[in-house]
C-alpha cells in the first residue's frame, strides 16, 4: 500500500525536521482538493449505502417471508426493531474504540460483522435464529455509521465541510434506492432452491445480496490510511504528516508539500497511547476506564448543552422516522389489497382488483418502495446546496416540523395514489432533516471525544428506533392514526427543540 511505505519511509528518515509548526487545518487546505477527496467520498458512500441496505432490507422482505417465518404483526415489529438494538451496541462500543484504537481499524471491522450477519440470516430457517442473525449485523453496522462520518469529516477543509458532509449523507438514499430496487428485481420472483427441511427462496436471495456492499467496503478500506487528524490526537505527528503528503500526492498538486511540522491546535496535548503486554484483564479494566473517561466529556460543560439536545433530536427523529419508514412496506401491501385507508381496521375479504396469483399486489407494493426511495433525491440535492447558505439549524428544525405535518395526514388518506403521494414528501422532507443532523454530529464536538459522541447520539436513536418499531406493530392492528399521532408529535417536539443548538456554519472543528 503506498501511503503505508511514504509512513514507513518517514519513520527511517531524518524524522527531527525543523521548521515552524502548522495547524492542522491550514496544512489540509496545503493538501488541495482532488482526487483523493473524492476516492475517500466514493468508499465512504458505498459503506454508509451499505449501511442503509442492511438497515432497510428487512422492511422489503416482510410481506413476502411472513410465511415461510410465520409471523404476526408484533413479530414484525421485533424483526425491524432487533438490528436497532444490535446498532445501540455497537455503536457505543466501535464509537469508542474507535477514538482510542483508530478510524480505519474498526471500520473494517463492523462493515465485516455486517456483512457476515446478514449473510447467515439469509439461510435462517426459523424466526428465532433470523432475529439473532440480524441482531449481530445490527452490531456491525451501528460501529460502522458513527465512525464513517467521523473518518470523512476528519480529511475535509472547512470551506467544504458542509457540502461534502451533506454530500456523503446522500449515499443513504442511494442506498436506500438500491433495497427498493432489489426487492423489485428479486423477491417476486419464483426463483431459489426448495427442499422438505430447507429453503432458499426469493426473499433469502435479496437479503444475501443486500450483504455484497458491506463486505466489499471493507475491502476497500485496506488499501485506505488513517485519519491523520486522529493519529494528530494521539501524538503520532510524523505518521499523520505522511498521509497528508500522500494525500498531496494523490491530489496531484503543482508545487510540492512544504509544511514539516505539525500540531492540532496551539492549546492541544496528545494523548499517548500505551501498547504494554499487562495481559487480558488489566487490558479489558483499561479499555473501560478509557471509554468511561471519554464519555464522561461529554456530560460535562462546555459540551452538556450540546449533548443533550442532540440527544433528544435524535430519539425523536430515529423514533419518527424508523418507526414509520419501516411499515411502509407494510402498510403499501395493505392500501393495496385492501384499499382505502393504511389506517383503516381491515376484517373483510381483499380488494377485488387483486388477481389470484398476488402479482399485482407484489409489484405494486415494491414499486411504491423504490419511487419512496427515489423520493429522498429532491431533499438531498437540496440540502447540499443550502447547507452553508441557511445553515444546520434552520434546515433540521424546519425539516422535523415539516415531517411531523405529513405524518399527522397519512391516516386521511383514502387510496394508494395518495398514499404514495403523503409517503414520498415524507421520504423528501425527512431526508433535509437528516442530512443536517449529520452535519451537525460531526462538527459540534471535538476530536478525541467524536466518535464516540455519534456512537452515544446513534445509539439512543436505536432506542427510539426500537420503541418506534414495537410500539407500531402493537398498535398497527388497533388502529395507526395513534402511532401516527404520536409520531407526528415527537418529530415538532424535536424540530423545536434543535433551535438551541449552536451554529457551526464555516468554524474549525477540533
Amino acid at each position: 500500500m503506498e501511503y503505508q511505505r511514504l509512513i514507513d519511509n518517514q519513520d527511517e528518515r531524518d524524522v527531527e525536521e525543523t521548521g515552524s509548526e502548522t495547524l492542522y487545518e491550514d496544512a489540509l487546505k496545503q493538501t488541495g482538493y482532488g482526487r483523493f477527496h473524492w476516492l475517500v467520498l466514493f468508499l465512504c458512500g458505498w459503506a454508509v449505502s451499505s449501511d442503509a441496505i442492511e438497515v432497510l432490507s428487512v422492511s422489503f422482505m416482510l410481506p413476502s417471508a411472513q410465511k415461510d417465518l410465520d409471523m404476526s404483526s408484533v413479530d414484525k415489529g421485533w424483526l425491524n426493531a432487533i438490528i436497532f438494538v444490535g446498532m445501540m451496541i455497537g455503536g457505543y462500543f466501535w464509537g469508542s474504540l474507535a477514538d482510542r484504537h483508530g478510524r480505519r481499524t474498526v471500520l473494517l471491522g463492523s462493515l465485516t460483522v455486517n456483512g457476515l450477519g446478514g449473510l447467515v440470516s439469509s439461510t435462517s430457517q426459523v424466526f428465532w435464529l433470523f432475529l439473532l442473525a440480524r441482531f449481530i449485523s445490527g452490531i456491525g453496522v451501528g460501529g460502522s455509521i458513527p465512525v464513517i462520518f467521523s473518518y470523512f469529516t476528519e480529511f475535509q477543509p472547512k470551506d467544504r465541510r458542509g457540502k461534502m458532509i451533506s454530500a456523503l449523507a446522500t449515499f443513504w438514499m442511494f442506498g436506500n434506492i438500491i433495497a427498493a430496487g432489489l426487492a423489485w428485481s428479486v423477491i417476486p420472483r419464483d426463483i431459489g432452491y426448495h427442499s422438505a427441511s430447507f429453503k432458499y427462496n426469493s426473499w433469502r436471495i435479496f437479503v444475501a445480496l443486500c450483504t455484497i456492499p458491506s463486505l466489499t467496503s471493507a475491502v476497500f478500506f485496506i488499501f485506505m490510511p488513517e485519519s491523520p487528524k486522529f493519529l494528530l490526537t494521539i501524538g503520532q505527528n510524523r505518521k499523520a504528516l505522511s498521509v497528508l503528503k500522500f494525500i498531496h500526492k494523490k491530489n496531484k498538486q503543482p508545487s510540492s508539500y512544504k509544511v514539516t511540522s505539525l500540531v492540532l491546535d496551539p492549546d492541544h496535548r496528545p494523548i499517548h497511547l500505551t501498547h504494554q503486554d499487562t495481559g487480558c484483564v488489566s487490558s479489558i479494566s483499561r479499555n473501560l476506564k478509557s471509554l468511561a473517561s471519554i464519555s464522561g466529556e461529554l456530560f460535562r460543560p462546555p459540551l452538556l448543552r450540546s449533548s443533550v439536545i442532540m440527544l433528544i433530536i435524535n430519539f425523536t427523529l430515529s423514533f419518527g422516522y424508523y418507526g414509520l419508514w419501516m411499515w411502509f412496506p407494510e402498510l403499501f401491501s395493505r392500501v393495496e389489497k385492501y384499499g382505502g385507508s393504511p389506517c383503516d381496521h381491515h376484517v373483510g375479504p381483499p380488494n377485488r382488483t387483486t388477481n389470484s396469483t398476488g402479482a399485482m399486489d407484489k409489484d405494486w407494493i415494491y414499486f411504491s418502495g423504490f419511487l419512496t426511495a427515489l423520493s429522498n433525491l429532491p431533499g438531498n440535492l437540496l440540502t447540499i446546496y443550502l447547507m452553508d447558505q441557511l445553515g444546520r439549524k434552520l434546515l433540521l428544525s424546519s425539516s422535523m416540523v415539516a415531517s411531523g405535518v405529513c405524518v399527522f395526514f397519512i391516516p386521511l388518506v383514502r387510496d394508494k395514489w395518495q398514499n404514495l403521494g403523503v409517503s414520498c414528501l415524507f421520504g423528501a422532507v425527512s431526508t433535509v432533516g437528516w442530512n443536517a443532523l449529520d452535519v451537525l454530529s460531526t462538527e459540534l464536538f471535538p476530536t478525541n471525544v467524536r466518535s464516540t459522541s455519534m456512537g452515544i447520539q446513534t445509539g439512543v436513536g436505536r432506542i427510539a428506533a426500537i420503541f418506534g418499531n414495537v410500539i407500531f406493530g402493537e398498535l398497527v392492528d388497533v388502529h395507526c392514526s395513534i402511532p401516527m399521532i404520536l409520531v407526528s408529535g415527537l418529530l415538532v417536539f424535536g424540530g423545536l427543540t434543535s433551535i438551541r443548538l449552536p451554529s457551526t456554519v464555516r468554524t474549525d472543528i477540533h
